[in-house]
């Protein structure tokens, strides 16, 4: 999964469009674009420092009411604006980003009508898990960086009032978050009110300066982080956990499906067009996950099989839960395995990749506060400046509940492969405009990842048979998402019925079963990118090594599924469809 190094929450600042459209329609466009790049990063200050502009880095994003509104009103202007540039005028190139803008506004513009931003948070993710990991994601070498730094902690307390502002009104208006989604929610905020800003995470870089601050500068810099932690984080993170305890969690929703939700049915509809990119309904998708629930249930039988193993497919299941064989003694033995795998795969990456991202990757773990409640595994994006490499974030809590039979696939996904050679190269790509560099099609980027998965057969992993039925247990997660997000949002699933059904399904441990349930559950639709985005790039493979022969070239095909970066699936399959004629005229 890819994971954000910050929760993308705009400022509203005014905006002046050009009085009058100038040059031919190619300028418009691009004016167009920097236009809106340029409102996009003032926005968002941490979207800037993320992409390597400093010119923000003092400043936190402003999301109330006011601000919400007064955004959607300027996506409405850029709308607008894009509407008068004849698109048939423009090149290919051109239109395919007309048309990639156009519908990243609309869905911005449909989510606001819909009230999505009433919910800010999930249950794993938001400002709230979000900001203890400031340091690790912000510029601090001098002593510029570290009063930028504390202007950002001295404007923590309001960036969270103005959250509890929009939840709030989501209370009024039955914009909701499901009460278990926010069950012992204090766990991720309790452990930032401390009584010591020392204890703080975010007194870090107080605690070893870098050689760029000099001596006579670092009793002043501790003496303002202390303060403003004191002063503002704490108190922030105190009120919005009390908010949450005696406002937001009694008034949470005992439904768990989005169609309960205002204008439910439509909000979800939404979702699953804006995630898997494609025009599809909830019913469909379902059907779709059903049917590769059932093909991939057959692989993992002949697997078992293969293994020895003469027992039902539950009690293998519940033998590879359970077997100590598939247990690390520790959490160092956990990276040490993860590591090696990756280190493997950098050596093979050649045979899969013509083009390769000149920026590296690094392994952390996740932080303790959020581990319990989230995933088994994330990834973040390196700046855009080149200043900090991509990360594979690897959960260490409850050593049980990470086999050694998934460890293969989980890596080949959050790193090479998958979400760091795609991202990476993304960012590299000079010839699309920002919002193609530095955004992200889900269906895209997941889809990608779960390709990248399997990569590994291609080229010597998985040759011991559980950690091939490791890959599986993968791909099956991925396939039930679309049976369990569509049945729980759409078909009135309970939770109870949505665990039990992954739990027979896909071997996955009960922790990770529930953390993901419950995933789906505050964050309607996300999940179903994934296999979506992965049909379809296998798809696409398939139909060029059939229409070229001795002919296809994996390597090009790679270089031209990533050389759009993150893209509908749409405008992938006219990438691929033309790259096949193009390579049949010899061209």
């Amino acid at each position: 999964m890819r994971r954000s190094a910050f929760l993308v929450a705009l400022l509203a600042l005014p905006f002046a469009a050009p009085a009058a459209a100038q040059g031919t329609p190619a300028e418009r466009l691009r004016a167009l674009f920097a236009d809106e790049w340029e409102w996009r990063l003032r926005e968002d200050p941490l979207l800037a420092t993320q992409v390597g502009d400093a010119r923000y880095n003092d400043r936190l994003p402003s999301v109330g009411l006011a601000d919400q509104e007064r955004r959607t009103t300027q996506n409405r202007a850029f709308l607008a604006r894009l509407g008068t540039i004849p698109r048939d005028s423009l090149e290919a190139a051109d239109r395919i980003n007309y048309d990639l803008f156009q519908r990243e506004k609309r869905n911005e513009v449909e989510e606001s009508e819909l009230n999505a931003y009433l919910i800010p948070i999930t249950n794993r993710e938001g400002f709230h898990t979000f900001f203890p990991e400031l340091p690790d994601n912000v510029p601090l070498a001098n002593v510029a960086d570290y009063e930028r730094y504390v202007a950002r902690l001295r404007a923590f307390r309001q960036y969270a009032r103005e959250h509890a502002e929009l939840m709030r009104r989501g209370l009024r208006e039955g914009m909701v978050l499901p009460s278990v989604s926010v069950r012992g929610i204090e766990s991720t905020l309790r452990p930032h009110v401390v009584d010591d800003p020392m204890k703080s995470l975010l007194w870090k870089p107080f605690a070893n300066f870098p050689v760029g601050v000099p001596e006579a500068e670092r009793a002043r810099l501790m003496a303002a982080g202390r303060e403003a932690i004191a002063e503002s984080v704490v108190p922030g993170f105190r009120e919005f956990a009390e908010f949450m305890q005696w406002e937001y969690v009694p008034g949470a929703r005992a439904t768990i499906g989005a169609s309960a939700l205002p204008n439910g049915r439509a909000y979800y509809a939404q979702r699953v067009r804006n995630y898997t990119t494609l025009d599809v309904t909830p019913a469909e998708v379902h059907r779709t996950g059903l049917a590769e629930v059932a093909r991939i249930r057959a692989e993992m039988e002949t697997v078992m099989r293969s293994t020895g193993f003469r027992g039902t497919f539950a009690e293998f299941l519940q033998f590879l839960r359970t077997d100590a064989r598939f247990r690390v003694a520790s959490e160092d033995e956990l990276l040490m395995r993860t590591s090696l795998i990756l280190k493997r795969m950098d050596g093979e990456l050649p045979k899969l990749f013509g083009r390769l991202p000149r920026m590296p990757y690094g392994i952390r773990r996740v932080p303790e506060f959020i581990a319990p409640r989230t995933t088994t595994a994330y990834y973040s994006p390196p700046s855009g400046d080149g200043s900090r490499a991509g990360y594979y974030w690897v959960n260490v809590y409850d050593l049980p509940s990470r086999p050694t039979y998934e460890i293969e696939a989980l890596s080949l996904h959050e790193a090479v492969p998958g979400h760091h050679i795609q991202l990476a190269i993304q960012q590299e790509l000079g010839d699309v405009p920002n919002f193609r560099r530095f955004g992200g099609v889900t269906a895209f980027v997941e889809g990608w990842a779960l390709y990248a998965e399997r990569l590994g057969k291609e080229v010597g992993f998985y040759t011991d048979p559980y950690s091939d039925f490791g890959r599986l247990i993968y791909e099956m997660w991925r396939a039930s998402r679309l049976v369990v997000d569509t049945g729980i949002h759409d078909q009135g699933w309970t939770r109870q019925r949505a665990i039990d059904y992954m739990a027979a399904n896909t071997g996955l441990t009960l922790l990770n079963i529930t953390n993901e349930v419950d995933r789906y559950i505050a964050w309607p639709g996300q999940a179903l990118a994934y296999k979506t985005g992965e049909m379809k790039i296998r798809e696409l493979r398939a139909y060029a090594e059939r229409e070229l022969g001795s002919a296809f070239d994996r390597r090009r095909f790679h270089d031209v599924v990533l050389g759009s970066g993150s893209i509908p699936l749409t405008v992938l399959e006219a990438n691929v469809r033309a790259y096949v004629e193009a390579a049949r005229a010899g061209k």
